[in-house]
């Protein structure tokens, strides 16, 4: 499965990156915390976890102002803000179904909400309806301003608390992942906007179909978060799974996707093969994770740069990436 990038922009002129990937019937995620649309693509947990929601629908992710693809974010960071770059990749697509992560459930409650015409089922993963709850203020400022002034420290920080059932390569890639998606300032700017977001009184005013899921132990957002989101929205259903990662493509995936598939009415997935590369393509992807240019990747491996730039157009070919930076980031996520 691959993905298609467009632009879109909002009414106040910022640009908003954004992907297609599968087919059917628009499901419109909006994240939670910083994304790249590209690096993400090319981190195998990740990806993966977007490939089975696309299996049937037509996955529609954006990257928020400020991160990856998109144009810069205003300050300070908003809802309208995020209210603005959901509608402006919203137009064109009709009546969708919608999926909140974290931070971004309170995006979604909010969208649903004021939109209910637009939104035929709502899908919400461990988010929350007040900010202030999510953790004591002590704790909220110490992370933002550790976000603020050590971007370096705090992105391992936050890897720890958001994954902490996922290997190593996995969790360091993330940590270099946060650093590439956006700016120290953009993500302080994001994170105070999380923990000071309240859309209590919007929750009984979600008329579609609404499915509340958490993770049982989920380190970032307590357990009673969802299940106030749950019992503010008439109707909604409510199912705790079992784990402490809050990234939902960390720990047990594929029982989220199960999950949100069975209330979307699509069918168990079958997996198909992974793409792999052969060892000669494995050294490349390294050395290009090093920064070697495609000359210095021949001078290292005995071949010539041409060799070596045809080596790099099939691994893009391969995994259906658009830059070295994807190939990077892949290498760190599946090193040994």
């Amino acid at each position: 499965m691959g993905q298609r990038l467009r632009e879109a922009t909002t009414a106040n002129g910022v640009r908003i990156g954004y992907a297609l990937s599968g087919a059917g019937t628009p499901l419109l995620y909006v994240g939670g915390w910083l994304s790249h649309l590209e690096l993400s693509w090319a981190l195998p947990a990740e990806r993966g976890f977007y490939e089975a929601l696309g299996d049937g629908r037509t996955l529609v992710r954006y990257d928020k102002p400020g991160c990856g693809l998109s144009g810069p974010a205003q300050f300070p960071y908003t809802m309208e803000q995020e209210l603005d770059a959901l509608a402006a990749v919203a137009d064109g697509l009709g009546r969708c179904e919608l999926m909140g992560i974290s931070a971004g459930a309170a995006v979604a409650v909010a969208w649903a909400a004021r939109h209910p015409e637009t939104v035929a089922r709502l899908v919400l993963y461990g988010g929350w309806a007040y900010g202030p709850d999510v953790a004591s203020p002590e704790i909220q400022r110490h992370v933002t301003g550790l976000v603020r002034e050590h971007w370096g420290l705090a992105s391992d920080l936050l890897a720890e608390v958001f994954a902490p059932d996922t290997d190593g390569p996995t969790r360091a890639a993330f940590r270099r992942y946060q650093r590439d998606s956006a700016p120290a300032a953009t993500a302080a700017a994001m994170l105070a906007m999380a923990y000071r977001v309240d859309v209590r009184d919007l929750l009984p005013r979600v008329s579609a179909p609404t499915l509340v899921v958490h993770r049982e132990r989920d380190r970032a957002a307590p357990l009673a978060e969802g299940r106030r989101l749950a019992e503010g929205i008439p109707g909604a259903r409510f199912e705790v799974l079992p784990g402490r990662s809050h990234l939902p493509y960390i720990g047990d995936g594929a029982a989220l996707t199960r999950v949100v598939r069975r209330f979307l009415g699509l069918p168990g997935r079958h997996r198909g093969a992974a793409a792999t590369l052969t060892a000669r393509q494995r050294e490349v992807a390294a050395l290009i994770a090093e920064g070697c240019t495609n000359r210095q990747i021949g001078e290292r491996l005995g071949i010539t740069e041409r060799s070596a730039e045809a080596h790099v157009e099939r691994i893009r070919l391969r995994m259906d990436f658009r830059s070295r930076a994807q190939i990077a980031a892949w290498h760190v996520a599946t090193a040994n």
